[in-house]
């Protein structure tokens, strides 16, 4: 089985964590890095770019050209819509799915003095701070995660805002000075989650990821990523949404926000986590009504 995935350091550990699972169910396994516009393109912020897929593209070519027989994506960069002749087949257990603050000079997001500097390009992120501290001054900031530590250092910012999950697999959770509240600020969809692509018509690979598959991770996703598209937004969208299921029940969270933060309209749904892609949906037109639909506009 060959696993086709980016050459960052957290994007071959999520592959080389794909591939160990394979391995105990009986499959050999390589590796094939692959190049994204995103990577190439490391230097310019995400929204000056544009464009959905910028991390997934060229590993979904190489699936169809049959350079490579899984994907492994970060599922918050994995678009909503499918790529014909290529399906999500399975979503492994999810690992952290909130944002950290990381900061050397301040121990808390609240204890950030006004006028601080925070480093973000993204710009779910950059909402929800502003709309909590508008009086904080944001600069972007690129890189994989080890040269947005560095950055922190040698360009003298206050702090910057990070995925937990992203630390803690390499190992830097040391790095991490609070965790930030959920209630205000809601992760990227499909955060801390893994999504396993491959050829809708390989049936021994589907049969094989399948044995990967956690549900209660897939159906918090699968409502996340429905919310998301239901909103016809994608990752260059100020979006943030958080499902959790408990039992048999799913609890949706989600928020829409213009870029400056100046509003914001979140809402929240709970069902059976057999309706997942439904509760998405609902959510979703229930924002829309409430003034979402201006916000996205």
């Amino acid at each position: 089985m060959r696993i086709g995935t980016r050459g960052s350091r957290l994007a071959l550990w999520q592959a080389q964590f794909v591939g160990d699972q394979l391995r105990r169910v009986s499959a050999n396994v390589e590796l094939v890095e692959i190049q994204t516009a995103g990577d190439q393109l490391s230097d310019q912020p995400l929204s000056q770019i544009g464009g959905e897929g910028l991390f997934t593209k060229e590993i979904q070519r190489a699936l169809l050209d049959r350079r490579a027989d899984i994907a492994v994506h970060s599922l918050k960069d994995l678009p909503t819509i499918a790529v014909n002749g290529l399906m999500l087949a399975a979503v492994p257990s999810r690992g952290p799915t909130g944002d950290v603050f990381v900061s050397r000079r301040h121990a808390r997001f609240d204890e950030l003095p006004r006028g601080a500097v925070v480093a973000s390009s993204s710009i779910r992120r950059r909402a929800q701070i502003l709309h909590r501290r508008p009086d904080l001054r944001l600069v972007d900031i690129r890189g994989n995660v080890e040269t947005r530590l560095r950055k922190l250092d040698e360009q003298n910012f206050d702090a910057t805002i990070l995925a937990q999950a992203g630390l803690e697999r390499l190992g830097l959770e040391h790095a991490i000075s609070e965790i930030l509240d959920p209630t205000w600020m809601l992760p990227a969809v499909g955060q801390g989650a893994l999504g396993l692509e491959c050829r809708s018509d390989d049936f021994e690979t589907l049969i094989l990821l399948k044995q990967l598959d956690h549900y209660a991770t897939r159906q918090a996703v699968l409502a996340e990523r429905s919310f998301l598209r239901a909103l016809g937004g994608g990752c260059q969208v100020p979006i943030g949404a958080c499902g959790m299921v408990d039992g048999q029940a799913l609890t949706l969270r989600g928020a829409v926000l213009p870029p400056d933060g100046s509003r914001r309209v979140e809402g929240s749904i709970t069902g059976s986590s057999n309706d997942a892609e439904a509760l998405g949906q609902q959510l979703a037109e229930s924002l829309l009504e409430n003034g979402a639909r201006a916000l996205l506009g």
